[in-house]
């Protein structure tokens, strides 16, 4: 029997944001937990931009803090920048996105897992895992220390084989000139899984005291008090600007003179990069029509002077990329403190994962993050929480949680990714998810809180205010419904000076807010009515009364859906007794083995005809053993 050195509920490889939330989570769920990472200094690193959210990313970052992640709260102490995108759009696509201060940012993160009750972080490099019947009892370090553990989760980010990458330069790296892990990926390998090859990128870092910002459009932040985190009651006041600038003709004439140089053409890179975040070299080869390409000069934290260039990644040799900042409006005189670079690094193919991101091929084994072929922090923190919550779920005999596509991006990212797999690093868009009315980021408290609770994840205070907040919304809706506003002389100005149509006779106040030019204050001031509720529960009844109609067909069209997802397929099922499948279906399913019949029909190559041979074998097999 194996000796261990220590022995825990749950072991956590890695210590990024994927790794951060599944070791969090599992504790706060009363497994004894260990975090293992090669470093303990870039616990949170950002090697890449230093900012959270975006479009869909930043709705995530909510559910992840509804979830009783870190990430948002961690996000909104350390900002130096805060703005909400696309406020001239409709609710579902509205986002955060935060600039934040990199080191600090690491830093609470680390004394935060320090004083997190059931954790342990120790600094190691693992070695191998540790099996028995198919089934992971612990891991063995570099130094041959041995810890035994009940589930692992593995979020090893882009650490495994990692090669980092300029111009014909390529050597054994991970991000920043971190250690690669080398023997991890040969044993994961060696247990059957399937490797793929993947790439990734940064741009070059300048020094900011070099860069002339008076040629270049300044980007603030918003003057309204944002916040990602539903707990967060403090707001940053002096934030940092960006800048925002363009690349040009000679940039462009640069980048074709030495396509040639660049490790992305030359074949030096094999692996596949991302479709939504290219290199400028792709950018130049895919949009040569274009005159020009925007880069924000972003700052990376208050106590350094290094300027991320966002939006020129590059693999470029080191004298190609000085030339390319020369280039360009307001850097002519820019020193490069980092040069830019691409990664390649190994990702399993998620289709063998359970939507629970446990293994199929090794019990008690969860991955998350990078690993599983998906790009950003945001989507490694929603991962990571996720198999966090089911390896946790799993040591205690709890049930797991599968969190539906109309429950939450996450549900959607990791429905995408065990069902359809990815073949390139796979990034969540607004685009993706069906039901994104109903995936805001305005109610992802009101969408997870219930499910947190339940599952161990927020505290009883916390939920006591969650209930206080919905009850406030329900009952101010439910009053709108019970108050009329006339056309009395006073109102009818009122309108005129808010340029709405006048009234003719008495309307109910629920009604006139549905009215597209007219808010929920505007209703107060008709009604000549105090304002007494806060700004983000006004919206969200804004948003439930004018949205009706739309929210109520996309709640018919999930009951549809949940209808599918509720018929569920034996997990011992073998498809070649199922006749007449299409070939392509058949081999589909054996491969990906969904878990209901919702899931199969939304594998890529299962058509409807697949669907309604493998019901009618489902039901017969059904009826056969009812009869026996």
């Amino acid at each position: 029997m194996t000796q261990f050195f220590k022995e825990y509920d749950v072991i956590v490889i890695g210590g990024g944001h994927a790794g951060i939330e599944a070791a969090l989570a599992s504790s706060r769920k009363g497994a004894k937990t260990l975090m293992v990472t090669t470093n303990l200094d870039t616990i949170g690193f950002m090697p890449c931009n230093p900012a959270i959210g975006g479009p869909a990313k930043g709705v995530v970052v909510r559910e992840v803090d509804a979830l009783g992640g870190a990430m948002a709260r961690i996000a909104d102490k350390t900002n130096i920048q805060i703005r909400m995108l696309n406020t001239a759009k409709g609710p579902a696509v509205r986002a955060l996105r935060v600039q934040s201060d990199k080191v600090q940012y690491q830093l609470e993160m680390k004394r935060l897992l320090e004083n997190t009750e059931n954790l342990d972080i120790e600094q190691a490099m693992v070695k191998r895992l540790l099996i028995e019947d198919s089934k992971v009892v612990g891991l063995e370090t570099m130094l041959k220390t041995r810890y035994g553990a009940k589930a692992i989760v593995i979020t090893t980010g882009t650490y495994l084989r990692g090669e980092i990458v300029i111009g014909e330069t390529k050597y054994s790296s991970g991000p920043n000139h971190q250690l690669p892990s080398i023997d991890l990926p040969k044993q994961l390998e060696e247990l059957g899984f399937e490797l793929l090859r993947f790439k990734t990128g940064t741009p070059p870092r300048v020094k900011a005291d070099t860069v002339d910002f008076s040629k270049t459009e300044i980007q603030p932040g918003d003057e309204k008090e944002y916040a990602f985190s539903y707990e967060t009651t403090e707001f940053v006041k002096d934030q940092v600007p960006c800048w925002l600038t363009y690349t040009n003709s000679e940039t462009h004439e640069i980048i074709a003179n030495n396509l040639g140089r660049s490790a992305m053409y030359s074949g030096v890179i094999k692996g596949t990069g991302p479709r939504y975040c290219p290199s400028i070299e792709d950018k130049y080869v895919r949009f040569n029509d274009k005159e020009r390409h925007q880069l924000f000069l972003e700052p990376e934290g208050r106590g350094t002077k290094e300027i991320y260039v966002q939006g020129l990644s590059t693999s470029l040799p080191d004298d190609v990329q000085r030339d390319m900042i020369k280039s360009i409006k307001g850097l002519e005189n820019a020193t490069i403190m980092r040069n830019g670079y691409a990664i390649e690094y190994d990702v399993i193919n998620p289709t063998t994962l359970y939507p629970t991101l446990e293994t199929k091929l090794i019990s008690g084994l969860f991955t998350a993050g990078q690993l599983n072929g998906t790009s950003g922090y945001e989507e490694a923190a929603g991962q990571g929480i996720m198999a966090g919550i089911n390896a946790a779920a799993k040591v205690l005999g709890q049930e797991s949680l599968i969190l539906g596509r109309d429950e939450a991006y996450i549900g959607v990212m990791i429905d995408d990714l065990v069902t359809k797999g990815t073949n390139e690093p796979y990034r969540l868009l607004t685009s993706r998810a069906e039901h994104r009315l109903l995936l805001r980021h305005d109610n992802a408290d009101m969408r997870l809180s219930d499910i947190a609770y339940k599952n161990g994840l927020i505290s009883d205070d916390r939920y006591e205010e969650f209930k206080k907040k919905r009850e406030l919304i329900n009952e101010e809706i439910e009053r709108l419904k019970t108050f009329r506003i006339t056309p009395t002389k006073a109102t009818l100005e009122k309108m005129r000076e808010l340029n709405t149509a006048e009234l003719r006779d008495g309307i109910l106040a629920i009604d006139l807010l549905r009215r597209p030019e007219l808010t929920y204050l505007h209703i107060m001031y008709l009604a000549n009515q105090e304002v007494t509720l806060p700004m983000a529960i006004i919206e969200q009844i804004e948003i439930e009364v004018k949205y009706e109609g739309y929210i109520k067909k996309s709640l018919q069209q999930v009951e549809k859906m949940k209808k599918m997802d509720a018929k569920k397929i034996p997990l011992d099922i073998d498809y070649n007794d199922v006749p007449s499948l299409s070939l392509e279906a058949r081999e589909k399913l054996i491969k990906i083995a969904p878990l209901t019949i919702g899931q199969a029909s939304r594998i890529s190559g299962v058509n409807p005809a697949d669907i309604s041979i493998l019901l009618i074998y489902l039901e017969q097999k059904r009826a056969g053993k009812t009869n026996e």
